[in-house]
């Protein structure tokens, strides 16, 4: 007889079982989880985090971390609102908005790679001077909502193919972008080999800072990405979602599906299995009608046991442990 294949006991294995489990065992056993329609909001909702853990990925795979995310989802896309709503054309707009995103992404690249701030603290100020930047100067409310001049960008976040919702299909068509650059182009490699061995990487002639800078620019333009598909999605931009808990859900999108925060390890399929993972675990707690506080208990409690089994599985050393660490 042939033999079966073995299973490689993986993160990404375990956690996608865990994702297996914890599905069956909602849809068995908790009331109204395996319905059509919620099935549909669960993968509509959980779609932009799944975005944003594109753009995350980039950055940990490159050793470094952007806490600023959900502040390049909000501002740039809310000020692209803003600015129609103020009666600009969307021409201008959209690329003023790009513009905001692009500048944005060189800021934290310049001060991680060239003022060399780490990344934690780099872009936790920045996320704080952009968020504050759109408070006091870019919005009028602090939710902007889709003037009817914007329809022709809709699709991006409203309707559906063959019954799949826009924002995972936005998210589908994303994340074979972002393969297809990690896996398939030059600076994706190069990203893998500064996150596996920054000075080995800067050793064999890798412009390293560039790509650094480079990391940061592309998780920006995703934030926008992703901001444009929840603000068409919902027909507006809640601008107070950067003082939300949403960057944990990032992160622990990253961090559960296997992406390791030593670096160069990871890709788009632990993304994916991630957000499978986390989109389930949010979906039943919100129909358990557990309250925000617990769920920030048990978020936190999970992502404390991940990053704890990363570093297990994922161990430093003193050949890679140095210059460009979270």
């Amino acid at each position: 007889m042939p033999r079966l294949p073995k299973i490689r006991a993986t993160q990404q294995t375990i956690v996608f079982g865990l994702f297996l489990l914890l599905f069956l065992g909602f849809a068995l056993f908790l009331p109204g989880f395996a319905k059509a329609d919620n099935l549909l909001t669960m993968v509509q909702n959980v779609a932009i985090l799944g975005i944003l853990g594109l753009g995350m990925a980039v950055v940990v795979i490159g050793r470094g971390i952007d806490i600023s995310m959900i502040a390049s989802l909000a501002v740039p896309s809310g000020f692209l609102l803003q600015m129609v709503q103020n009666g600009h054309t969307v021409g201008s707009a959209a690329l003023l908005s790009v513009g905001l995103a692009l500048a944005f992404g060189l800021f934290n690249g310049w001060l991680i790679a060239y003022a060399e701030v780490p990344s934690l603290f780099a872009t936790l100020a920045s996320g704080l001077f952009l968020a504050g930047l759109g408070q006091a100067f870019i919005f009028q409310l602090e939710v902007v909502q889709w003037p009817s001049a914007l329809d022709s960008l809709a699709w991006f976040g409203r309707g559906g193919i063959a019954g799949i919702p826009m924002p995972v299909v936005m998210f589908a068509l994303a994340s074979i972008v972002m393969a297809f650059l990690l896996r398939r182009v030059r600076a994706g490699a190069a990203i893998y080999a500064i996150g596996d061995n920054p000075l080995g990487a800067r050793a064999t002639g890798l412009p390293t800072r560039p790509l650094v800078v480079f990391e940061y620019v592309l998780a920006s333009l995703i934030g926008l990405f992703a901001g444009v598909v929840m603000a068409a999605s919902v027909s507006s931009m809640p601008t107070r979602v950067y003082n939300s808990t949403m960057i944990y859900d990032v992160v622990l999108v990253v961090v559960l599906g296997g992406i390791g925060l030593t670096g160069g390890r990871g890709g788009v399929t632990n993304v994916i299995i991630g957000t499978l993972l986390i989109g389930t675990m949010l979906n039943g707690m919100t129909i358990l009608d557990i309250s925000y506080s617990v769920q920030n208990i048990i978020k936190g409690s999970v992502l404390l046991v991940a990053i704890l089994v990363d570093s297990l599985l994922n161990p430093r050393n003193e050949e890679t442990a140095q210059q460009g660490d979270i």
